[in-house]
């Protein structure tokens, strides 16, 4: 177990995009004796700069959120952060299981969530600090576990999807928009026939039994249709 740093001396930084959150945090952790810092979120292309802010800052905990609005997904940020040598605490209104075993296995110490009283995000942070661990290992491990499957039938989903001719690509497109059979025939200048040939060769490839079960499958992957790819950056 570590020597306890005096609290005044133990400097936590808050990556929190919800500001009443982020304020009633920071005050909480102010009132108990610690040295809190906020960070703003940075755009997208700014985690480097977020980053080394992080070193220069150099806290013994992070409090991190997992939706950083304009950022995007937090859970990026945990493996560089845990590599500059401070603890990670995912605090996220995420209620994701997988996402939280996500979280784990980069390398965070502990998930809460942001329904729980402040005074457990308190605990953790002394616990932390005194050496104690913050998780079970039993709990830690289901949710990787639970992770691992997730990211596993994700990959078996995703590998049927590629099986899919281009033409079958835009027809489940249309698809997941709510058109029908008929007006993807009309849209395509093809006969319904041909349409319903399509639909049932998507339908064995994504292994589903029903029009509506092959667009939950795709929204499931976050799969989308040619029309909403972005096209390839020119070289020129």
């Amino acid at each position: 177990m570590t020597t306890p740093a005096p609290r005044r001396q133990l400097r936590v930084l808050i990556i929190e995009d919800h500001a009443l959150f982020a304020e009633s945090l920071e005050l909480a952790l102010n009132l108990d004796g610690y040295d809190v810092r906020r960070l703003p979120i940075p755009e997208v292309s700014a985690a480097q700069a977020l980053l080394a802010s992080v070193v220069r800052l150099h806290p013994r905990i992070v409090l991190l959120d997992l939706d950083l609005g304009q950022f995007g997904d937090g859970i990026r940020l945990i493996t560089p952060i845990v590599r500059t040598g401070a603890n990670v605490v995912v605090v996220t209104a995420a209620t994701d299981r997988a996402r939280w075993g996500e979280a784990l296995r980069n390398g965070a110490r502990k998930v809460l969530s942001k329904s729980q009283p402040l005074n457990e995000i308190l605990s953790t942070v002394r616990r932390i600090n005194q050496g104690f661990p913050v998780i079970d290992v039993e709990e830690r491990e289901a949710l990787i576990a639970h992770w691992q499957e997730q990211t596993k039938e994700r990959g078996a989903l995703e590998s049927r999807l590629a099986l899919l001719t281009p033409r079958e690509e835009v027809v489940l497109g249309e698809l997941m928009q709510g058109h029908t059979v008929s007006d993807i025939a009309a849209s395509s200048v093809v006969s319904a026939a041909t349409v319903r040939t399509q639909v049932k060769s998507i339908l064995a490839k994504l292994e589903v039994s029903s029009q509506l079960a092959a667009v939950g499958l795709a929204n499931q992957s976050s799969w989308r249709p040619p029309s909403e790819r972005r096209p390839p950056r020119s070289s020129d």
